[in-house]
């Protein structure tokens, strides 16, 4: 009987050793929330896209006041694939990364594009536009700028916490925000010396003043720099929704429908390389 209860004692601690311990990747598992950004999506319907609809062509409203752009169509086409719905709320830049960090949209179409301090917190879909920064100046007098260390003194335009700004402050210039702000406003300020020159992306200037003809400025030729990719942006550790809509936009991609909708905003295919060479980096701080 002794002997009996000694081995009934010992299956009980084993018991409890084994119901006590786990292993590192089971606590690991356990310690990491729940990635449930894509059966959200699927149980609602719907996902929620932040953009701006005052960037043109990527986000704006058309003469039928429809929201539209090269972004925004995208998404629409993703979500019918997908079978859901697709529901916009508009934000300036902040406000769309603010919205995904709060968790009211599910990602950004809005030309986002990746930096050293979103890498932290953010992940990029795949390619949806390949593309480098330019300058918009004056047609009269390119506002004084023939390369960017010419920016010391002049007045920058745009919205105040982007890398655009900061580059502009890099090289000395005096910033003039601007908040969510519609393109003409932009460039007729330029225009009138109340600003002097927008740093922005090259094909979204190259829009912007081929549908403002009257205003006159231009984008400074031969001053490129900065080559760089956009997309969607998604919280990082939503991987299961990226991996979903990444998989569509691939799709897109190879059955030619990116090439149809860049066409269609941009009078050329930004979903592939540039063929213009673009050596100068510049880094923001």
């Amino acid at each position: 009987m002794k002997k009996s209860w000694l081995v009934g004692l010992g299956i009980v601690a084993a018991s409890v050793l084994l119901v006590g311990c786990s292993s590192p990747k089971e606590d690991k598992e356990k310690a990491a929330p729940k990635d449930d950004s894509w059966s959200k999506v699927e149980e609602a319907k719907k996902m929620v896209v932040a953009t701006s609809g005052t960037l043109f062509p990527s986000s704006y409203y058309n003469d039928k006041n429809e929201l539209t752009g090269y972004d925004v169509e995208i998404a629409k086409e993703v979500a019918k694939r997908l079978g859901v719905e697709a529901e916009f709320k508009e934000y300036n830049v902040d406000g769309t990364i603010a919205s995904l960090k709060k968790g009211t949209a599910d990602f950004v179409a809005n030309d986002s594009s990746m930096n050293e301090k979103r890498e932290k917190t953010f992940a990029l879909s795949v390619p949806l536009k390949h593309s480098f920064d330019s300058m918009i100046v004056r047609k009269s007098d390119n506002s004084g700028i023939k390369e960017l260390e010419d920016l010391k003194g002049k007045k920058a335009a745009g919205e105040g916490t982007t890398g655009y700004m900061k580059m502009a402050e890099q090289f000395g210039a005096e910033l003039v925000s601007y908040d969510n702000a519609t393109n003409d406003q932009y460039l007729t300020d330029v225009a009138n010396g109340r600003t002097d020159v927008i740093i922005n992306d090259y094909y979204l200037q190259k829009m912007s003043v081929g549908a403002l003809p009257d205003i006159p400025v231009k984008i400074l030729e031969d001053v490129y720099f900065n080559a760089s990719t956009s997309g969607f942006l998604y919280l990082k550790e939503h991987k299961a929704i990226r991996e979903k809509i990444d998989g569509v936009l691939n799709e897109m991609k190879d059955d030619g429908t990116l090439t149809k909708i860049s066409k269609q905003f941009f009078d050329t295919d930004v979903s592939v390389e540039p063929k213009v060479k673009i050596d100068r980096r510049v880094e923001v701080d």
